[in-house]
């Protein structure tokens, strides 16, 4: 019986890569219970799937310029957004002299 792509890592996948950091995404929001940006070296769990999500949407991307080209770099900089905010969630708790106050 055969692995769908979905499930195969050796395998490019641009849903695999799309999937990832949009779940890291939802996960990274929840563990850092956003409003009140709570303090959790879990995030970094988060960040790591996310990484991955993106490095599998690199792995999809075409020697030449066509339309398929173009939309897989949009997805990547998008994926670099939301490893961007997962950044902030995992950092900005420890940053104690932005939210210092007089």
């Amino acid at each position: 019986m055969a692995v769908p792509a979905l499930f195969d890592l050796r395998r490019k996948s641009l849903l695999r890569g799309l999937i990832l950091p949009i779940a890291a995404l939802v996960a990274g929001a929840w563990l850092s219970d956003f409003p009140n940006n709570r303090a959790t070296l879990w995030l970094l769990l988060p960040n790591l799937v996310a990484l991955i999500g993106t490095v599998d949407c690199i792995r999809c991307m075409q020697r030449t310029w066509s339309w398929y080209h173009g939309g897989v770099l949009l997805i990547i900089y998008a994926d670099l957004m939301v490893l961007t905010l997962l950044l902030f969630f995992l950092l900005y708790p420890y940053a104690h002299w932005l939210t210092s106050s007089r």
